[in-house]
């Protein structure tokens, strides 16, 4: 593999991670308060059509993007009043949010396009395009640099600058304000955090509130960045796998990149090397390198999941005493 082909698996890595790294930020808010989030999934699966079906019909995709987030938001409410208000089965209604985005993407989906469940395909300003960077034209014949900076650095779009930029924006937030502060101390200990006068009721709402958010940026890249529509069941496992991204990072975000970044590597091998050849001896079949995100997965799970310390409160309702 020479310098281009190692730039063009980095780029790919990037631009695949970036759904995988957003959902996994918005679990990290939602855990980091005590609150067990497996809904990821079926939020990210709302919001991709709904952002690709409003940037169809109004020809815009931050248009798109917001109509994503407000139904990534809808949902991730839901979730909230079933296991914050009534102190429900946080597993169950995560899996119920799943089932029901599953159910109402196709159905709907249907409904409007006659597709099968899929939109039309999106163009023109309806889809992102790449941002070219200052220079990146110029540089592009310096050696080593040029190739870094304008195929590995430049070239992206908007969302997936976007989402590296909740990297450190989401460790300030959690590790030097006052709202980190007391977010990560009701994941801990929510009985200390009421005795101080403090809602948690009202602090696992608005974690919701942000993971409804990033998980709605991360269904509408889905379909108006990294495709050009929606496709059914197009999230295909990425809540899940972030999830195991967010236990192997130890629910910290500059780690949990890291992660994000190895599994979208993963998947960038099995989309540029579907055949590996092993010095002549044997081939690796295709299945087996699309299933490698998977297999990591479960390696991850089943080797970090006893060792990674979650928040103490993590999935245990709330109840204030009187």
């Amino acid at each position: 593999m020479d310098f281009l082909q190692v730039i063009l698996a980095m780029d790919m890595s990037i631009r695949l991670s970036v759904v995988l790294l957003l959902a996994c930020l918005a679990g990290l808010f939602s855990e980091r308060a005590g609150v067990v989030d497996i809904g990821l999934e079926g939020k990210m699966l709302i919001a991709a059509f709904v952002a690709a079906a409003v940037a169809y019909e109004t020809g815009s995709a931050w248009v798109g993007v917001l109509a994503g987030c407000a139904a990534s938001l809808a949902f991730s409410m839901i979730h909230a009043v079933a296991s914050i208000v009534y102190r429900g089965d946080q597993i169950i209604s995560g899996v119920a949010i799943n089932f029901l985005a599953s159910g109402l993407t196709v159905v709907i989906g249907h409904a409007v396009y006659q597709r099968g469940g899929q939109t039309p395909t999106l163009a023109g300003d309806a889809r992102f395009t790449e941002i070219t960077l200052p220079f990146a034209d110029a540089l592009a014949d310096v050696a080593i640099v040029g190739p870094i900076y304008s195929e590995l650095i430049s070239g992206h779009k908007p969302l997936v600058y976007l989402a590296f930029a909740f990297v450190p924006l989401t460790w300030w937030v959690l590790q030097r304000t006052r709202f980190g502060l007391r977010l990560r101390a009701v994941g801990e200990n929510p009985e200390s955090v009421d005795t101080a006068g403090i809602s948690v009721m009202k602090m696992r709402f608005q974690a919701l509130i942000i993971t409804g958010i990033l998980c709605g940026i991360a269904g509408a890249y889905l379909s108006t960045a990294q495709a050009a529509g929606f496709g059914k069941e197009m999230t295909a496992g990425r809540g899940f796998i972030a999830l195991a991204a967010l236990i192997f990072s130890k629910w910290r975000p500059v780690q949990a990149m890291g992660a994000c970044f190895l599994f979208g590597f993963l998947e960038a091998i099995s989309n540029l090397y579907p055949n590996i050849d092993v010095f002549g001896i044997f081939t690796i079949p295709v299945q087996f390198t699309q299933a490698l995100p998977f297999i990591m997965t479960v390696i991850i799970l089943a080797g970090f999941i006893g060792k990674a310390i979650p928040p103490k409160a993590i999935g245990q309702p709330y109840v204030k005493e009187r």
